[in-house]
């Protein structure tokens, strides 16, 4: 694998909208579906949209499920399924505005032959492994649930 990658999205704003939509932009990504974006409700964005927070979240938590997933499948862990509902806590911290923690919890089912107590060790491993948790300053919480299918 290459020492590096380059990213690119594409915002596209104008202006004219009012109220909450007033800050209804466009984030492009070449040959994929764009992504309509506001700002949070809190902020007086439009609820009906995805806001930078959530993309935000999304992000750490998906990072660690593809993480994980190839982490398992490396490691002989049959994973039948993974899902979370994590959360991100924005609140004032230094003096200013900011992510200040996530939390994810990854509800992770295991097939029947599949060890718990090393399946619930690769979560700690994507976690180290996971590029945006390694990118990011706020505190990240795994509280991970792992079942084995009977």
């Amino acid at each position: 694998m290459a020492d590096s990658h380059e990213f690119e999205a594409k915002l596209i704003w104008e202006k004219g909208a009012t109220g909450e939509r007033r800050g209804n932009h466009t984030v492009c990504f070449e040959g994929r579906p764009d992504l309509e974006v506001s700002a949070a409700p809190q902020y007086e964005g439009d609820p009906s949209c995805l806001n930078p927070e959530e993309l935000f979240l999304a992000s750490l938590a998906s990072c660690q499920m593809l993480t994980y997933v190839t982490l398992a499948a490396n490691s002989g862990v049959d994973v039948l399924s993974y899902g979370d509902r994590a959360t991100a806590t924005l609140a004032i911290a230094d003096r200013r505005m900011r992510i200040t923690s996530v939390v994810l919890r990854p509800r992770i089912r295991l097939a029947s032959n599949a060890d718990p107590e090393r399946a619930r060790r690769l979560v700690d491993r994507a976690h180290r492994g996971c590029f945006i948790a390694n990118s990011v300053g706020c505190e990240i919480v795994l509280e991970p649930e792992i079942s084995v299918e009977t």
